[in-house]
């Protein structure tokens, strides 16, 4: 009996010690399938504008955690919520002194590429930046150095 105490008691003790990384390792695979999906996200409706010859609005409000395409035609909305632990902290490009939650960006077919992008946070404080890269119209998710949180 002293000895099955004992090993539920070493078992705990490693449980304890490796909970904090598991858990940081699911947060940090949190923050990348965000990050992902948002590129996902904007991509599909990059496409959509181009192939149907609509123009698709992406709106991303930060209150809500969420962003939404829309476009003009009849019942087309898609929303995509951030998971669990990841927030949207930021929309690129600033808009100095922005008082408002959130932010719409129109998608033209042919136009030129949104300049839209959005940066999200996990529980720890690391970042990614997901943002359409203003030549090949490709959004693209970016890791900013701990420093510059």
């Amino acid at each position: 009996m002293i000895e099955l105490l004992i090993v539920l008691a070493l078992v705990s003790l490693i449980v304890g010690i490796m909970f904090p990384s598991i858990s940081s390792g699911v947060d940090s695979l949190r923050l990348q399938q965000a990050a992902d999906g948002i590129a996902g996200f904007i991509n599909s409706g990059l496409n959509r504008a181009e192939r149907k010859q609509v123009v698709v609005e992406l709106t991303v409000d930060r209150a809500a955690n969420e962003l939404w395409l829309r476009s003009t035609e009849t019942g087309f909305v898609q929303t995509l919520e951030m998971p669990e632990g990841v927030r949207i902290i930021n929309v690129l490009p600033q808009i100095p002194d922005e008082t408002a939650t959130s932010r719409h960006f129109d998608m033209y077919p042919g136009g030129a590429p949104t300049r839209a992008g959005v940066v999200i946070e996990n529980r720890k404080g690391a970042r990614r930046i997901v943002r359409v890269d203003p030549v090949t119209g490709v959004p693209q998710v970016e890791r900013p150095e701990q420093g510059n949180k």
